[in-house]
């Protein structure tokens, strides 16, 4: 049974495969932490979904922030110059609908 939370986290990593091997030719430390970020999230998701209590809440949250960290990797990396906010537009969706999936899972 398919997880909706953890197929966007997918999606995110689809949508940020090409994005962050143009990243790494400016700033690899930064690709890696968005990449580190956007599995970390997906894993945290994957995890949460089959515990219970507040150590499923607390993955959640993990998730979160992870997602987070993600969303300023890319921001950061626009502001550097380094990427084009109209290539992000994907990302930038996909991290705002998990962040809100994630935040409604957290309560």
């Amino acid at each position: 049974m398919k997880f909706e939370a953890l197929e966007v986290a997918i999606q995110l990593a689809q949508a940020l495969r090409h994005i962050l091997e143009q990243l790494r030719r400016h700033d690899a430390d930064l690709a890696d932490q968005a990449r580190r970020g956007t599995t970390s999230a997906a894993l945290s998701i994957s995890e949460a979904r089959s515990r219970i209590g507040r150590d499923r809440a607390h993955l959640f949250r993990v998730g979160l922030g992870s997602v987070s960290e993600v969303d300023t990797a890319l921001r950061l990396a626009t502001a550097w110059g380094f990427l084009e906010e109209a290539d992000l537009v994907t990302a930038f969706a996909l991290c705002d609908r998990l962040r809100a999936m994630l935040w409604r899972l957290t309560r």
